[in-house]
């Protein structure tokens, strides 16, 4: 079997520092590093690099940076066959900080992420017959995610949303599309209309989810952990303790994983035991893509 994933790809530009600079101020940092990026390509090397089959699609601008994004996703056994690389626009671009806690500001330019449509959607399909899961993200157009979940619905492959960056309104006939979704505490309290800030805001958010109509919702509450409601029950899988030094993608991997263990036919509880443990293990790394893990570390801190 095989997971597909349709979404962005990014190049990141990551700057580390001290501190966080307030608006207005201009400090000094003391690395610099370019790096794969991209929460759909991101989540296709999580996924990869844990020995699953992994196809990802969507786009990249004809320039040097995608060129760059293309080597190195293949470097990771990411297929992408399914890449278009666009004439018409620069690829797409992430410039990040990150301060000396690991927490981390981000603006995203999208470019060619932006240009993806129903082509695109198109050879989505036809790569979706073997599939076991499409994960699906939101720095592409809402109307193509969207487009893309009715078409996994169709052909009954599980879709995985992590609804990020947060649309100005959420569309209510999405959440009966999705099969799994994971917002963080501040997505899902965009979401809900309610503060998310530890367990019990967490389960009251998953199961105000799933009334809406998904099927398993998955709230991740940072290093306290992550709630998972679905139709039968709740249940809550605490966080890995770990020294991190860079956030970034920590959700990525955490989808990366969890798809990865149902992949495998591991149940839901299984999954997001996996997604936990890929999430503690990326941010004990700099960068998105180049934190990652391989399966062998993934299977050595399992066991322990």
């Amino acid at each position: 079997m095989s997971i597909i994933i349709f979404g962005s790809i990014n190049i990141d530009l990551i700057a580390t520092t001290l501190r966080l600079p307030t608006p207005g101020e201009t400090i000094n940092g003391n690395n610099f590093l370019t790096a794969g990026g991209g929460k759909g390509a991101n989540q296709a090397v999580a996924a990869a690099r844990l020995g699953i089959t992994t196809t990802i699609v969507g786009r990249v601008g004809n320039d040097s940076f995608g060129q760059q994004l293309l080597t190195s996703l293949q470097t990771a056994n990411v297929d992408t066959t399914g890449v278009v690389v666009d004439q018409n626009i620069h690829t797409g671009v992430a410039v990040i900080a990150v301060d000396a806690r690991g927490e981390n500001s981000i603006i995203v330019v999208p470019g060619a992420n932006h240009s993806i449509n129903n082509t695109d959607v198109e050879r989505l399909r036809n790569l979706l017959s073997d599939a076991t899961a499409l994960l699906l993200q939101l720095e592409i157009p809402l109307e193509f995610a969207m487009s893309a979940a009715k078409v996994a619905q169709k052909m009954g492959v599980k879709v995985i949303l992590d609804p990020a960056p947060m649309p100005e309104k959420f569309p209510n006939d999405f959440y009966n599309l999705i099969d799994i979704i994971t917002p963080n505490e501040v997505e899902a309290s965009q979401l809900v209309g309610f503060t998310v800030n530890d367990r019990e805001t967490a389960t009251q958010a998953a199961i105000e989810l799933c009334k809406r109509g998904v099927k398993n919702a998955v709230v991740k509450i940072g290093d306290r952990g992550v709630v998972c409601a679905t139709e039968e029950e709740t249940f809550f899988q605490p966080a890995f303790v770990v020294e991190a030094i860079d956030t970034v993608a920590a959700g990525d991997a955490f989808n990366g994983g969890l798809a990865a263990a149902l992949d495998t036919g591991l149940s839901l509880k299984d999954a997001v035991k996996w997604g936990a443990v890929a999430g503690a293990l990326c941010v004990t790394k700099s960068g998105a893509q180049p934190a990652m893990t391989d399966r062998k570390t993934f299977d050595n801190f399992l066991l322990k």
